[in-house]
């Protein structure tokens, strides 16, 4: 994936109302309105989609390309701190075709793809430096 293919904006929309975009002409709305998601539960998303997709080829490998799955986030929220204290993330599938130890291999290997691949999870596992920067550009 080329550097372009990665570039992220906000546009504001409105009150607290933006719309995420990237350089692939995808939108998401956010804010804390009812149509929007808020950056928390983007935050959420975004750590049960890289769970999800880092162990996709796993998975798949051991049910079948066509297999069913539903990823789900449980968090904890620490009100006075505004930050999230803990997020899990379920992975839901059928594993009844398989043998226990068949199951115990693939769900060794989905943690170990995850733990490799997963760039948001190893950013939260580790942290990350973040900052603001406030520029002033006048329109043409």
């Amino acid at each position: 994936m080329g550097d372009q293919e990665k570039y992220l904006w906000l546009e504001r929309v409105g009150k607290g109302s933006y719309l995420g975009k990237n350089s692939r002409g995808l939108a998401v709305p956010i804010g804390h309105g009812e149509d929007e998601f808020t950056p928390g539960d983007l935050l959420r998303l975004a750590l049960a989609g890289c769970n999800a997709t880092s162990s996709d080829s796993r998975f798949a490998a051991a049910l079948g390309e066509d297999y069913q799955a539903t990823v789900g986030i449980e968090s904890e929220y620490d009100q006075a701190e505004n930050r999230f204290t803990k997020l899990v993330v379920e992975i839901v599938t059928d594993m009844s075709g398989l043998s226990d130890e068949e199951r115990a291999q693939l769900e060794s290997r989905v943690h170990r793809a995850i733990e490799k691949r997963c760039t948001i999870g190893n950013t939260l596992r580790h942290g990350a430096e973040n900052s603001a920067v406030i520029t002033c550009e006048s329109p043409e």
